[in-house]
């Protein structure tokens, strides 16, 4: 068993700040197998993240007595729907560097999994198991967003470890550099003018993981304060979660360098659809929430009627 030593130096040079980033922890050989496995802090850094939104999502599904026996079975295909929508997400907008090597679309672990396939992924798989368990499919998803918040809150550190999703170039306080950053910037520097990106790889940058993380950890407490004293219909919490969630990847993928774009476009995926989910969950939930008031006061109307009477 191997310990890794090799880090990246990274700092932010307004703040002071450097930090020693290890990339890979450990790397061992199953016995018998002559098989190497190494073990990355990315990898170590995704399951905590996963395994505290398992955790707190347990928690409400017992507070709210929804079967956990049900909840398990939707977890496990979910994730699985989860991965499934990630690498199919990612590879239908890079289409053009696995066309000519379709075995190249299962190797998951060399990279290339978006967010926002995962949670596709995984909503569609929860709703079939939802309604083959006879659970309530809006419920749920409630509880998925403030999770998945708080997975994608701590997650985005495992970017940092890679020194990856980074944004374009700033001089703000927070901005960062590294070796690896500049090595980056410096071998992509054609792709990146081509998509309108211009890029100086002796400067800091954005540390976009940063700005994610931040928004994604504030949101799940607002959210989490809504569900204790103004949640009031099953499904506003996630559409809670596509307003606070899609507000912050608009703006944040405009400031990332490694966006996926719409053809020859100009456009970013991610942009384009938060700023459709942003539309669409504010959209509903106005229209939802006035519902749910008009109903109320259709009630207290009919209560006084009948109290005249």
């Amino acid at each position: 068993m191997k310990w890794f030593t090799d880090y990246t130096l990274v700092e932010f040079p307004k703040l002071g700040w450097e930090f020693n980033v290890y990339e890979n922890l450990v790397e061992f050989t199953l016995p018998g197998w002559d098989i190497d496995i190494t073990i990355k802090f990315y990898g170590v850094i995704i399951a905590f993240g996963f395994t505290l939104a398992v955790l707190f999502g347990g928690r409400m599904a017992y507070t709210w007595k929804m079967s956990i026996d049900k909840m398990l079975d939707v977890l496990i295909y979910g994730t699985f729907g989860g991965i499934i929508g990630a690498r199919l997400y990612y590879v239908a907008f890079e289409w053009d560097s696995y066309k000519d090597d379709l075995l190249s679309v299962f190797k998951i672990w060399e990279g290339g999994l978006a967010i926002y396939g995962g949670i596709i992924g995984a909503f569609i798989a929860a709703y079939f198991v939802c309604k083959k368990v006879d659970l309530n499919f809006y419920k749920l998803l409630d509880l998925a967003g403030m999770s998945l918040l708080i997975g994608q809150g701590i997650g985005r550190w495992g970017n940092f470890t890679n020194q990856e999703a980074f944004g374009i170039n700033t001089d703000s306080i927070f901005g960062m550099t590294s070796e690896k950053i500049s090595d980056y910037i410096s071998s992509h520097y054609s792709t990146l003018t081509a998509n309108g990106i211009s890029m100086d790889s002796t400067l800091p940058v954005h540390p976009t993981f940063l700005y994610e993380s931040i928004w994604c950890l504030f949101g799940f407490v607002v959210l989490y304060i809504v569900c204790k004293k103004y949640r009031k219909f099953d499904g506003q919490l996630i559409l809670g979660y596509g307003i606070i969630y899609g507000l912050e990847r608009a703006i944040v993928e405009g400031l990332r360098t490694d966006s996926l774009y719409i053809g020859d476009t100009g456009l970013r995926v991610s942009q384009v659809l938060s700023l459709a989910i942003v539309v669409f969950c504010s959209a509903l939930m106005i229209v939802r929430l006035v519902q749910i008031n008009k109903n109320n006061v259709d009630k207290v109307k009919e209560y006084k009627e009948k109290k005249n009477v």
